[in-house]
């Protein structure tokens, strides 16, 4: 049995369709299970989130292996970032071996470490420590920035582009490799069927800055308007207003802005995702560019 956290997510989604689809026996942990659409018949569904770690006892019951994707870029009623990604994950993999799991694979992020300006990449880096201190067998996965067309990101880059000028947070310089979700799903596909284990990093065959990115998107909606660059402290003192007034769902949060600004690039470039099997196509295809 596998336990998958995230599986309404980006990434999550599309592997579940692959587990299903090879019938693979699946869990979902999840708080909504309206959110699995089709899916929710397929698995069993075990009530729970991140911020409740009771949940996670019911959820390991008689599970192997933990595919852990799920992950907070902004901070939640409930909880912060840190508990989110830092201490939830702590608590998952230790409740895991404590169940009796085999493997745990989990979501990290390229480049993070204690050291990034950003509260989600920290976090991220004690995640990972979390994981490779574990006595069972683990995989991390560290992509660089997921895509797939239509998804919350994409959608407001996309709701953007419809002004005279595109806002882009900071300079816009940080670079990327942006790696399709399909892409990664095949990737976890492959190390569950393979026994992988070790680090991966996840990286799409293109370096992008984030204008690159934001110009890619311009021309596959088939759109011409320029870039314009608001300064950090504008940004920062904006969102966090935005943030007071309008609750946890606002369109963005500072921390989600201040991640373009960290630069997600790999050395290995494509060579790890190469080494699961798969040619990661670049964006410009995938958006049909």
């Amino acid at each position: 049995m596998i336990l998958l956290t995230g599986a309404t997510g980006t990434v999550g989604s599309a592997l579940l369709r692959r587990l299903t689809a090879h019938g693979r026996p699946v869990r979902a942990l999840v708080r909504e299970p309206r959110r699995l659409g089709d899916q929710r018949v397929r698995v069993q569904i075990a009530l729970g989130d991140l911020a409740d770690p009771p949940s996670f006892r019911n959820a390991l019951r008689g599970v192997d292996t933990v595919v852990h994707m799920a992950a907070s870029i902004r901070d939640q009623p409930r909880a912060s970032i840190e508990e989110l990604n830092a201490l939830a994950t702590l608590r998952l993999v230790r409740a895991a071996e404590r169940a009796g799991a085999e493997r745990f694979l989990f979501f990290s992020a390229m480049s993070a470490s204690h050291h990034s300006r950003t509260r989600f990449f920290r976090a991220k880096a004690l995640a990972q420590e979390a994981v490779e201190a574990s006595p069972i067998e683990t995989t991390i996965f560290a992509p660089s920035i997921i895509y797939t067309p239509g998804d919350p990101w994409l959608t407001l880059l996309d709701r953007l582009s419809r002004l005279p000028a595109v806002v882009v947070s900071g300079s816009g310089r940080a670079t990327f490799e942006p790696i399709w979700a399909e892409d990664v799903a095949d990737a976890v596909m492959s190390a569950l069927s393979n026994g992988d284990s070790g680090r991966y990093d996840l990286a799409g065959p293109e370096i992008l800055s984030y204008d690159d990115i934001v110009r890619t998107t311009l021309r596959a909606n088939e759109r011409r308007r320029r870039l314009l660059h608001v300064p950090l402290p504008l940004v920062r003192a904006s969102l966090k207003a935005l943030r007071r007034v309008g609750g946890p769902k606002v369109f963005a949060t500072w921390e989600e802005a201040e991640l373009m600004e960290e630069p997600m690039v790999s050395e290995r470039g494509t060579a790890d995702t190469e080494k699961l099997g798969v040619s990661p196509l670049p964006m410009s295809a995938v958006l049909g560019v």
